[in-house]
Formats: C-alpha cells, structure tokens, sequence
C-alpha cells in the first residue's frame, strides 16, 4: 500500500512563477548555477546553490553557505512573496518537452515507507550529498525540490488526472529551455479519490532524486531527537515528491567519453574490441536496439553490437548495456575499474545529443565517446524490484522537474 499525502506547499504566484522556478541543484555545478541566475535575483538557485552568492574562494560545504541558503529563502519568501496554501492540497504537475509530455501528482510521500523500501530505490547514494542537502533541509526548514517518482499506472488515476487538468492552472510557464511546466491544484473530491486509489498501489519506485529522499529520511531522525513530542502526523514524516506513471516516464541514455585509450592505436583498439563485438561503421551515431553501442573516435562513429544470446535475459543487470560497456570495454581495454573515481571517464546526459559527444572528441576533450542505447523503465522497476541497485550514470530522466514552485515545510 503506497500512501500519498496533502501539503501545504509554500508557492510562489502566477506571475513571479517563471522567474522564482529553477533547475534542479544537482544538474549544474556553480559555475553554470551562477550564469542562469544572473540579473534575476529571484531565481531559486540562489536557494538551492546559495554559494554562488558569495566569493569563489568560500567552500561550498561551509556554515556561510547555509546560513546564506536562509537569508536568500526568508528573502525570497517576501520578495517573489511565496505564500504558504492556507489547506493541504495535491497537485497535478504537466511537463511538456518536444512531443513528450507526462503528468504527474504532487504530494508528500512517506519517510517510514521509504525507511521500509515499500518506496523502491535503484541507486547508491554518497555520504557527501546526503550531508549536504540533510543541512539544507533543517536549515531551511522546507524540502524545496521534489524527488522524481514512478509506479505501475492505473487507469482510474489517469482518469482523474486527466480531469483535473480541465481547470485554470496555478502556474503554466515555459522555460528558457523551451519545457514547460503547468501545475493545477487539485480539487477536494479528486483528492480523497487519489489518496484512495494510491492505497492499492503495492510499490513506488525512486525515478530521480535518490539524495533528496536519502536527506528527508535523515532530517527526519535528527529532528525526531530535538523534538520530544515528534508526532506521526508531523510534517518531517513525509517528503515532497512528484509521482508519474511508468508508462509516462522518459529515459534517456547516459553517455560516456573517455580522455584517451589507455595506450592503445586505433588498430590495437578496435583489434580487441573485434573479439567481443561485432564492428561497423555506423548509419547513425544513435544505437538502435538494446546490444548495440555507438562509439566516436578518430572522427567516425562506429556500432558495436553484442551477438546474440551474450547476456541473459535473466539477469537484468548484467544486460545492460552500460554494464556491457564496463566489463567488456571501460576495465579491461581502457582501464576504468571505478567509474565513480575516475578521472579519465565524463558522463553526458542524452539531452546533449550526440553533437556533444562529437565535440568533446573533435576539441580534443576525450578521445572516444561512446552513445548509449537509453535503459528502459521497465529494466528499472525490475531491478528495483529485485532489491538490486544499477550501475552508477545509467538512467538521465528527461524533462527534468522545476525547483521553486512547490516548497514543502517540515
């Protein structure tokens, strides 16, 4: 049983909504996070990313960088102004990319049924990162972005989503990269239906967000210790989520490129790379089919392709392609053994396209990259399911959702 819950989201108005909403702070370093707030001093990361508000010199692990996170939040609060919904409500939150587009329900999630894996993960997370937005959160008193989330869909839920988008939206905005977000409240005979149907849902899985839900369940223990009288229903008991059905959720390949061949010519490369692939010079830079990876080197793209029957079906991580790509390629012939360590290997979302892997290789960045047949949803639940985790940099969830529109305080 899955339970979702109405919050209070603290939200910012319709007509300061474009400006306050921001990417996730997980998706640009400070440097980029600097230049998209630059001239908008509502812009979100300046609470998400507060460093980029002080001197590069300055740590971004430091107290300043959290003690400026609350000035900009309590700042914000009255500059945007953000204004904290009067009744707990869910939301129906649309995002629109291209011809994609999926919708979703935002409501907090339980921290007891993410401890209980009742809520799935497929990812390890990093101290560091748990550290850092574990203090964000208690500092700011809110979880500000919400943890991506996906189930198996049912047709009543889609129904009544589908209705409740018939109503005048809070906020419909596109943003500087051309996705658009619309967010309606829900309306209170749609609620208790949702809140209804989510109880026959047996599991949620964790799409994208594994530190943030990681942080809420941590935050949750050290307040539980600073309050005496910490209640079931207290806020810090649940986490700010938006929930889509699989069928909805769009995956894109994580792609890898590589400084240099350990070495190796192309000759000797491809040499060895002959004895467990099938090479060819490539039709397209994108792969096909799950088996086949796409390689750029020396100015040509090239396919890989596993043959038949290589990996089993029955082991959904070992067939996987980037799993393919790190024991038959990345270690034995490059030398990469720690993906998560090593400096020679970069990781490229699928939004960049293949031109970005391209250029890495043309400017001399990289040496080779290699483009990613994307892991299907399906591969995910499966994995989660099996209480097993994915290799590190294998999904890049596409559109990413916006940080800022709705805030919920703990």
């Amino acid at each position: 049983m899955a339970t979702i819950r109405p919050f209070k989201a603290l939200r910012p108005s319709a007509e300061k909504a474009s400006a306050v909403s921001a990417v996730p702070y997980d998706v640009v370093n400070t440097e980029e996070a600097r230049e998209q707030a630059v001239g908008n001093p509502l812009s979100f990361l300046h609470v998400s990313r507060p460093e980029i508000d002080l001197a590069d010199s300055v740590d971004p692990y430091s107290d300043a960088v959290y003690q400026k996170a609350a000035e900009n939040f309590e700042a914000l609060k009255l500059e945007a102004p953000l204004t904290l919904e009067s009744s707990p409500s869910l939301y129906i939150y649309l995002v629109q990319m291209g011809d994609h587009s999926q919708s979703g329900i935002a409501a907090c999630c339980s921290v007891d049924e993410y401890d209980e894996n009742i809520i799935l993960k497929h990812e390890h997370t990093r101290k560091d990162k748990e550290d850092d937005r574990t203090r964000h959160m208690l500092t700011l008193g809110a979880q500000t972005g919400p943890v991506f989330m996906t189930y198996r869909g049912r047709s009543e839920i889609n129904w009544l989503v589908s209705r409740e988008q018939t109503a005048d939206p809070l906020f419909d905005l596109t943003a500087k990269d051309g996705i658009r977000h619309t967010i309606w409240r829900v309306s209170e005979e749609a609620k208790e239906k949702l809140i209804e149907a989510f109880r026959g849902i047996r599991r949620i899985y964790i799409a994208d967000g594994h530190h943030r839900a990681a942080s809420a369940s941590r935050a949750r223990a050290q307040l539980r210790t600073l309050k005496p009288d910490h209640r079931a229903d207290d806020e810090s008991n649940f986490f700010l989520s938006v929930l889509f059905p699989a069928d909805q959720v769009q995956i894109l390949a994580y792609n890898r490129a590589v400084k240099d061949l350990n070495g190796l010519s192309l000759d000797e490369f491809f040499g060895v790379l002959s004895q467990h692939f099938e090479l060819a010079e490539a039709p397209s830079p994108t792969p096909q089919r799950k088996g086949q990876i796409c390689a750029y080197v020396a100015g040509k793209w090239y396919t890989l392709t596993l043959p038949h029957g290589t990996t089993s079906p029955m082991d959904p991580i070992s067939s996987l392609d980037v799993t393919v790509l790190q024991e038959r390629v990345l270690s034995p012939v490059l030398g990469i053994n720690d993906i998560r360590t090593d400096k020679r290997i970069e990781f490229v979302g699928g939004i960049r396209g293949a031109g970005g892997l391209e250029r890495m290789v043309d400017e001399g960045r990289a040496a080779i990259a290699f483009s990613m047949f994307p892991v299907q949803v399906e591969e995910l639940i499966a994995i989660a399911d099996a209480g097993e985790v994915m290799p590190p940099k294998s999904t890049w969830f596409e559109p990413k959702l916006r940080d800022g529109l709705l805030s919920h305080m703990i």
